[in-house]
């Protein structure tokens, strides 16, 4: 099957090209990161996590997608994602693998990454969390290449890979149900020491995986001959509504047991996040805040008219803001706030840096180069399934 990556148009080998170039000015920024340090970066000591955990949280939550897909399909025998769930399974690889990147990069030396397997600690959830991804990843690449590859051949799959398949779905849940564990685990960080955290990350990430899997059909559509189909797309877009209702709420009621509440250390956190402090004198992400949810609510209305969210030039609007949205509140808006005002009470505030843009968009590049090859493969072995 590795012969179809190999094999295209010249729109496909300039989209190649564009994407090694990414990488390639990715790997330059963070060739100065590694020689001068975390210095060349917008992290302090007060705001150590920033820019790099902000996209890790977020691609966790896409990768976790996937089961929106696979669990209809597998255990409710929901034929309409026949087409569907092998794309869920394939984006999932490289989010997970986009996840690990930006952890290494995030670290000051990326080669203390191996402390974690020569040292386990079962007592820290850095160590779940690295478990439950990499167990995901490998679950993912298994499950996708046995199915698939049965289908190409025109096979049943093996009966063994069904309870795999069984097993990747708890799985899915765990890594961002994990990973909501690692920030609010953290005493010292108020913003982040909620109890809803966990199905807030979960109901976040199950509008904007499937958006972003919406977007990815579309574009297949478009550009080649497989058809992922309407029914499937549609009611992902339902998933979509219903998740982004839930995610809506549960801000709105963090925002309102943050200020309502009225206690200091809880309520400066959101205070920060949508009016500033200090009388605005520190206000960087209020913004940015505000955008996301505007965007939000916006996309919201929309979803909740089935007549709208039945086209699907206007779910290549909608889904965008879904996206965007989230990657707003729960990437800047969550890790960063988390560490504004600091437990003393300072107010040290973050702004990334070219050097981090420039590895960022060097690592999202390797994801999108990853899941550029293996579309590539499966649209073109359906394709000639199809054919037949």
């Amino acid at each position: 099957m590795l012969e179809n990556a190999l094999q295209g148009s010249r729109k496909y080998w300039a989209w190649i090209g564009f994407l090694l170039v990414l990488i390639l000015g990715g790997a330059i920024a963070y060739f100065f990161q590694m020689r001068d340090g975390l210095s060349v970066t917008g992290l302090s000591r007060d705001v150590s996590w920033g820019f790099y955990i902000s996209q890790f949280t977020f691609l966790v939550g896409v990768a976790a997608s996937a089961v929106m897909v696979v669990l209809p399909y597998y255990l409710h025998n929901y034929k309409a994602f026949g087409k569907m769930v092998v794309m869920g399974e394939l984006l999932a690889i490289p989010a997970v693998f986009m996840c690990m990147l930006f952890i290494v990069v995030d670290m000051g030396q990326p080669s203390r990454v191996a402390n974690v397997f020569l040292h386990p600690s079962p007592s820290s959830m850095m160590f779940w969390d690295t478990v439950a991804l990499m167990g995901y990843l490998l679950l993912n690449v298994l499950i996708s290449q046995i199915t698939f590859g049965a289908e190409r051949r025109g096979v049943a799959p093996p009966k063994w890979i069904k309870p795999v398949i069984i097993l990747s779905i708890p799985w899915a849940v765990s890594i961002h149900t994990v990973t909501a564990f690692l920030y609010a685990g953290l005493e010292a960080r108020s913003f982040w020491m909620t109890a809803i955290l966990a199905p807030r990350f979960l109901a976040s990430a199950f509008a904007s995986g499937p958006s972003l899997l919406i977007i990815l059909c579309l574009l297949v559509k478009k550009f080649t001959k497989f058809d992922p189909g309407k029914q499937a797309i549609q009611k992902l877009a339902q998933i979509v509504t219903y998740a982004l209702a839930i995610n809506v709420f549960f801000v709105a009621v963090e925002l309102f047991s943050g200020i309502y509440s009225d206690m200091p250390h809880h309520k400066h956190a959101f205070e920060y996040l949508f009016f500033g402090l200090n009388h605005g004198e520190f206000s960087a992400l209020v913004p940015f805040m505000w955008t996301s949810q505007i965007l939000a609510l916006g996309a919201l209305l929309l979803l909740l008219f089935p007549k709208i969210r039945a086209k699907e030039s206007a779910l290549a609007l909608i889904c965008p803001a879904v996206i965007v949205a989230i990657w707003i509140e729960k990437g800047m808006g969550m890790i960063v706030t988390g560490f504004i005002p600091s437990p003393t009470g300072q107010v040290t505030e973050y702004a990334p840096t070219l050097i981090e843009g420039g590895v960022t968009i060097g690592v999202y590049a390797i994801g999108i180069l990853i899941l550029t090859v293996l579309y590539k493969i499966a649209v073109s072995v359906r394709e000639g399934i199809a054919g037949k």
